[in-house]
């Protein structure tokens, strides 16, 4: 489980193509805390280290992954956001966020604010994925306040110290990303379906 409170930012330096599967190794100031078999989050995407080398370390993303993220679109010298899993009896400080992407969405809209940069994302509504006024959304494993909730779109609010912090600084328009749409709202949209 993760909070959607990004760490650090990593920098691919590999990708290399395995008949269905994609092996990314990545750079990265946390890779000598890591060990092999840990799970941690790439943009959103709980990923394990299959491999460890001084300061780089390798995931594997098989076509599932690949075919529900924007894990495919990485190359070398792609930004990539890292979170490890949270440790238990940690402070929650972003949002219960799991790690598994829900549906890609795509940038269609930034707007530079008096302080902040507002994103809007428009997603795919056939899925029954909701947002909420002030819910929680992660988008490309950031925890964020929705602001302006629509059928198939919302935006976010970025302060700068989130916009240097993570890969939004490089986020343009039509880019793709991975939502992960908050667990307790998915649960509530799956009852209300059934009924």
């Amino acid at each position: 489980m993760f909070t959607g409170i990004i760490e650090t930012l990593g920098i691919v330096t590999k990708v290399v193509k395995e008949l269905d599967n994609l092996h990314i190794t990545i750079k990265s100031s946390i890779t000598n805390e890591l060990k092999v078999d840990q799970s941690v989050a790439h943009n959103g995407v709980c990923l394990t280290v299959v491999a460890i080398n001084n300061d780089e370390y390798t995931v594997t993303a098989i076509k599932e992954t690949l075919d529900k993220t924007n894990i495919g679109n990485l190359k070398v010298s792609s930004i990539v956001n890292l979170e490890r899993a949270m440790k238990l009896g940690d402070r929650l400080d972003g949002h219960i966020v799991q790690g598994h992407v829900d549906e890609t969405g795509t940038c269609t809209h930034i707007k530079n604010e008096n302080g902040s940069t507002v994103f809007t994302f428009n997603y795919h509504s056939a899925n029954n994925n909701i947002t909420i006024e002030k819910g929680s959304i992660t988008v490309n494993g950031v925890s964020l306040t929705v602001v302006n909730s629509k059928e198939n779109s919302f935006s976010v609010a970025i302060i700068p110290y989130t916009l240097e912090n993570t890969c939004f600084k490089t986020l343009s328009e039509n880019d793709v990303v991975n939502l992960e749409f908050d667990v307790i709202g998915k649960y509530v949209s799956r009852l209300t379906i059934r009924d």
